[in-house]
C-alpha cells in the first residue's frame, strides 16, 4: 500500500507572555519586544497536524480523521483554548511559551495517541500570519 499522508487544522485562541524572572524588564522587552506585555497578549493560532501510514484498503484512510479532530481537540484545543499558556496550562508549566516550544509539545501530546501503523509527520502552529513553526518530530531534526 502507498503511505500517504493526511492533515487535520484547529483553531485556538490563547494569551501568553514571553519573559524570563531572572532578567531585568528592560532585557526582556529588547529580546522580547511587545511579547514581553506584562499585562499579555494573546492569538489566534492555527494548529495543522499531518499524519502518515499506509492507505487501509477497507476503509481508503491512513487514519479516520475525525478520530484526529477528537485527539487534537482533547489533547491539546480544550486546553489551551481561551486559556493563559503561562498560567494555566500543566504540560506547558515552567516552559518558554514561544510558537518553537509550543508545537514540540504539542507534538508529544499527540503522539501519545497515535493508533498503530500510523505515524505523526508534521506539527504546524502558526501564531500570526506571519509567524509559525513547524515540528518533524527527532527523526526530521
Amino acid at each position: 500500500m502507498p503511505t500517504v499522508r493526511v492533515t487535520r487544522r484547529a483553531h485556538f485562541c490563547s494569551a501568553h507572555r514571553l519573559y524570563r524572572q531572572d532578567w531585568s524588564d528592560e532585557q526582556n522587552r529588547e529580546v522580547f519586544g511587545d511579547c514581553s506585555n506584562p499585562n499579555w497578549h494573546g492569538h489566534n493560532y492555527i494548529l495543522d497536524v499531518t499524519v502518515e501510514g499506509p492507505v487501509d484498503p477497507g476503509t481508503g484512510f491512513v487514519m479516520d480523521l475525525k478520530a484526529l479532530k477528537y485527539a487534537m481537540k482533547e489533547r491539546v484545543v480544550d486546553e489551551v483554548d481561551h486559556r493563559n499558556l503561562n498560567l494555566e496550562v500543566s504540560w506547558l508549566e515552567g516552559m518558554m511559551p514561544s510558537t518553537e516550544n509550543v508545537a514540540v509539545a504539542i507534538w508529544n501530546r499527540i503522539a501519545e495517541v497515535m493508533p498503530d501503523g500510523v505515524r505523526l509527520h508534521r506539527v504546524f502552529l502558526q501564531e500570526t500570519a506571519n509567524n509559525s513553526a513547524e515540528y518533524l518530530g527527532r527523526d526530521g531534526e
